[in-house]
């Protein structure tokens, strides 16, 4: 089984007209995403965002993806 800490991820800190937070997404789970005022606090959230979303398409049915290499 894969875990979070494999699947590669993209950290974006949106400018501060649009909140200034960062939003932490990854391309290999489409929809999953982890926010936080802090780059620490949305690297967290992500981390949690996508064991949920892992555990979410297991629940279905439906085998995750194979992160990217």
């Amino acid at each position: 089984m894969t875990t979070a800490a494999e699947y590669p991820s993209v950290i974006e800190k949106l400018p501060q007209e649009e909140g200034g937070y960062y939003v932490v997404g990854f391309p290999d789970v489409p929809g999953c995403l982890g926010v936080g005022d802090t780059r620490e606090e949305a690297l967290a959230d992500a981390q949690e965002a996508l064991a949920a979303c892992l555990d979410a398409l297991r629940a279905i049915g439906r085998t995750p993806s194979a992160p990217a290499r």
